[in-house]
């Protein structure tokens, strides 16, 4: 059945099936973000299915000069399959993959790729309107290319397809002049985007993390998005809300009926998001330098921890709730952020010698609302300590002393180990075993690694790859929510441009400065001495 247009003047909702080409053009191709994590990430999608070999072309865009066989040896020492496949393919040795070179600041270069893309769709006779383009920006902000750049080279190939979408939708097409269907479509409520969707067809964008440095870069980066794509097209990617266990808290929090009573104000005594590294930024410290390890700290995840109970799994649903958390977020106190800079940062010659970037933070957020009035969450990011792991761990508050008069108990915690060895467990106090009546810190322990021997769980990458390519944009961050994050850390990252707020030096493999222990300490967090989580062993 073909779509076809009330008399509204409004299209139909109706669900087309994708049936085009797909092209995924990867801007920054000779990147390592692209090295590392995009390609590895497409390559494992491929070998398990999810991408087809008929459907499916990657075009890698960048400024480096190099032949299609030399971008594919560059990027084959990153490519590992992490499924059992019984037939072998060999995707980065195939003619699937195409490479161009150009400058990001030119057209030239976007006009070769422009071609290139439409003689492949050309040669797979899509129809028009049908075929379906993903962005993947693997660039800093920096190097974006300008709105006027991508609208000039983009112009005549994007008219092209509004006239042929529009073309197909009408039905007395046929019947109508040129200048007629030029005319509708230069109408102000023209929606070029949905008539293309009506097809099958659609143009999607991906962009990376940092988005912006601050408010004001921020917004401007949105702007000029918007001038270009409107926000259904726009994926802004956090790569841990691809992950297993963050991507499990809704489920954790909203379908178990233990935590629905426990889960506020009344019963958790804080609740800490900690990120720590143990590597320093080799090799990346002209670009840390200009952004730093404020923009790293997860709002993403402390509004998944925080909301309230979306009224469905809808993407938008979501993500309002997510920007209710933050909007209810009270500035953060001077007085409750420790900032750090860990020795011999600054003998990267990428770096200056004074620079007032922080390699740590740490930060209490208090959010402003009836669930979580008075409790703090203590946002931890780091480099160059001496663990590596990123957790959300939620202590609940003291039980009285109804059997040990004097002698206090351990907290219980609710701890999400979300990398390395994906973990969930419950500490808890126990009697020890023996004849005394004596108590012990034990756990309830749901390993991954153990529990679940036989699943592979999915790089975030190519979970949010897919989640793309499906039109799911409920792991990634809408503008609203970017803002409301931005209105929160602007004045601490001025602060810190302005020379108001110094870094702490730390040594490396420390836990960072001393002050931000004893901050934690001010924020209520009681630590439980002697004892450890150990991961089980298989």
């Amino acid at each position: 059945m073909k779509p076809t247009l009330k008399t509204s003047d409004s299209f139909s909702e109706m669900s087309v099936p994708e049936t085009g080409c797909l092209s995924i053009i990867v801007l920054g191709a000779s990147g390592d973000l692209a090295k590392k994590k995009t390609f590895p990430a497409l390559y494992n999608l491929y070998r398990k299915g999810f991408l087809q070999p008929n459907e499916i072309h990657i075009f890698g865009y960048a400024r480096s000069k190099m032949s299609d066989d030399e971008l594919r040896v560059r990027i084959r020492d990153n490519l590992y399959c992490r499924y059992i496949i019984k037939k072998d393919t060999s995707p980065e040795q195939s003619e699937d993959i195409k490479y161009v070179s150009g400058n990001y600041d030119s057209d030239e270069g976007f006009k070769l790729l422009d071609k290139e893309i439409s003689a492949h769709e050309l040669s797979r006779n899509t129809q028009e309107g049908s075929s379906r383009k993903l962005f993947y920006l693997a660039l800093p902000p920096s190097v974006y290319p300008p709105v006027e750049v991508v609208s000039k080279s983009a112009h005549s190939f994007a008219y092209e397809t509004r006239y042929l979408s529009s073309g197909a939708l009408f039905n007395n097409a046929a019947k109508n002049s040129t200048r007629e269907r030029k005319r509708i479509m230069e109408m102000p409520d023209f929606d070029y985007f949905k008539l293309w969707a009506d097809l099958g067809g659609w143009t999607r964008v991906v962009i990376e993390k940092p988005f912006g440095k601050d408010l004001d870069t921020a917004e401007d980066l949105s702007a000029q998005l918007g001038e270009l794509f409107q926000e259904k097209q726009i994926y802004r990617i956090d790569h841990y809300l691809g992950k297993e266990l963050v991507q499990n808290l809704l489920v954790l929090r909203f379908a178990n009926r233990l935590f629905l009573p426990l889960w506020n104000r009344d019963n958790i005594a804080n609740v800490q998001i900690v990120f720590r590294e143990k590597i320093g930024t080799e090799g990346r410290g002209g670009y840390f330098d200009e952004y730093g390890q404020v923009y790293l700290i997860a709002d993403d995840v402390l509004c998944l921890v925080a909301m309230e109970k979306p009224i469905s799994l809808k993407p938008d649903h979501i993500r309002d709730e997510k920007v209710k958390v933050l909007q209810s977020t009270m500035p953060i106190s001077n007085e409750e952020i420790v900032l750090g800079q860990y020795e011999g940062y600054t003998d990267d010659p990428t770096v200056s010698d004074h620079s007032n970037t922080p390699t740590f933070a740490t930060m209490i957020l208090r959010i402003h609302n009836e669930r979580w009035e008075g409790v703090p969450f203590i946002m931890k990011a780091g480099k160059a300590l001496n663990s590596s792991k990123a957790e959300i761990r939620v202590q609940f508050k003291d039980v009285p002393d109804l059997y040990h008069a004097g002698k206090k108990q351990g907290r219980n915690e609710f701890v999400i180990r979300l990398q390395p060895k994906e973990a969930m467990y419950m500490k808890l106090t126990v009697k020890k075993p023996g004849q005394d009546m004596s108590t012990i810190q034990s756990e309830l322990d749901l390993s991954y690694g153990q529990r679940y021997q036989d699943a592979v769980i999915p790089e975030a990458y190519e979970r949010l790859i897919l989640d793309t390519i499906r039109g799911d944009q409920q792991h990634f961050v809408r503008r609203d929510e970017l803002k409301a994050a931005w209105e929160i850390f602007t004045p601490l990252l001025r602060g810190i441009d302005e020379g108001k707020m110094k870094p702490l030096p730390y040594k490396r493999d420390s836990r960072g400065p001393a002050e931000a222990d004893e901050l934690l300490e001010k924020a209520g967090y009681v630590q439980t001495h002697g004892y450890i989580w150990i991961p089980p062993t298989l």
